[in-house]
């Protein structure tokens, strides 16, 4: 059996290799909060790189399958912001990303159509 501890962002995180074969579900998620589009691209594209899988909403499964949740520190902002109408028009926008395009949720929240 094989035991690895490490630590990401300062918490740490112990796998291990051994008994009984589980497969890995998206039950378990890393979420990494991004400030700025710049960083949801980058990680973006680099947790795709060599056969990972974009999905919806901002969620992607790298290459190994683990599943992961990139999202702009922005995202409460709009879709729990005090317009509830915008609220909806930008819940209504982000369930048809794939990856999260912080103008397109400010637009949709601000009730501007796209540029």
């Amino acid at each position: 059996m094989l035991v690895v501890e490490f630590t990401l962002a300062g918490q740490c995180f112990m796998a291990l290799n051994g008994g009984m074969r589980f497969e890995y579900t998206p039950a378990v998620s890393f979420k990494i909060d991004c400030v700025d589009q710049a960083e949801v691209d980058r990680l973006w594209d680099a947790l795709l790189a060599s056969g990972g899988k974009a999905e919806r909403c901002g969620w992607l499964r790298d290459r190994y399958g683990v599943s992961w949740q990139i999202m702009p520190t922005a995202l409460p902002q709009y879709l729990g912001g005090p317009d509830l109408a915008g609220a909806q028009r930008a819940m209504a926008a982000m369930l048809q990303m794939i990856k999260l395009d912080i103008a397109g949720l400010k637009r949709a929240y601000d009730g501007k159509s796209a540029a």
